[in-house]
């Protein structure tokens, strides 16, 4: 006798420390894939882990089959104690369910981040979550990124363009929530070209706001035949066809502008 209560003491110690704390997943709705691990109160014998189907159910002992797709961990305790108490097993059953494997609800994070791949979204979520388990945006990512996300229809594709520098650097930007199923896409950081009479001539990162006196600097600056005064940007019309664009010094340079620095006449 002595055993048993000091055995259900201990027990209900454990299931109140696990309803104090702040559980991952108390949120995430269930579904195909997910690994849950199902305690009732008292009744050691019940202690089951189970994995959601692909229809949304899990089996549990006395019950059978129990639907928990799309229900949350609280949901699901209460759903499964309140079919204990209706079916006449277990009256005012303390139920606990925990998830101990998130699979169903994932987020791939793609482009140009340390570590791409797809992350189990196990709690409410935002993109600058999802970058940071994908170890940040690498050196050749941009300072935008698109997320993905599908309709609901299930079939067409909506697109929202985020722009880091303004959610990183000035917090001016709101961090958006992030579901299950979303793509997250970083991609390659804009370049621009710069040759003729610079020291370095070549393929640059195009950094924001940057002007053409920038470039030119970026190159290596001058050759000593080069000159400021001889330059031309060519620059892709929206048919795709290079045109030259009049630039001075002190203008910004688009995506793939291409820079060319001639020799001065003197």
């Amino acid at each position: 006798m002595i055993n048993r209560i000091v055995r259900s003491i201990a027990v209900l110690l454990g299931i109140l420390l696990v309803f104090s704390a702040v559980r991952a997943g108390d949120d995430y709705p269930l579904g195909a894939g997910d690994v849950v691990k199902i305690t009732v109160f008292d009744y050691p014998d019940l202690t089951t882990e189970a994995r959601v189907s692909e229809s949304g159910t899990i089996t549990f002992p006395l019950l059978g089959e129990v639907s928990v797709g799309g229900l949350s961990a609280s949901e699901s305790e209460n759903l499964i104690a309140q079919q204990l108490s209706s079916q006449g097993f277990i009256k005012q059953a303390h139920v606990s369910v925990i998830v101990s494997q998130f699979l169903s609800q994932q987020i791939s994070v793609i482009g140009q981040v340390n570590k791409p791949g797809k992350y189990p979204l196990d709690k409410a979520s935002t993109i600058t979550d999802l970058l940071a388990m994908a170890g940040g945006v690498n050196s050749n990512g941009g300072d935008t990124a698109i997320l993905i996300r599908a309709g609901k229809d299930g079939k067409k594709e909506n697109r929202k363009e985020i722009d880091l520098y303004t959610l990183f650097q000035k917090g001016e930007s709101e961090d958006i929530g992030v579901f299950g199923g979303d793509i997250i896409y970083v991609p390659r950081a804009s370049v621009f070209y710069v040759y003729g009479e610079v020291q370095r001539p070549g393929m640059y990162r195009l950094e924001r706001n940057m002007t053409v006196a920038q470039a030119i600097s970026v190159g290596g600056g001058l050759t000593p035949k080069g000159t400021e005064n001889r330059l031309e940007v060519k620059r892709r019309d929206e048919k795709g066809a290079m045109q030259l664009v009049d630039m001075e010094l002190h203008e910004q340079l688009r995506a793939d502008d291409v820079l060319y620095i001639k020799e001065s006449w003197f």
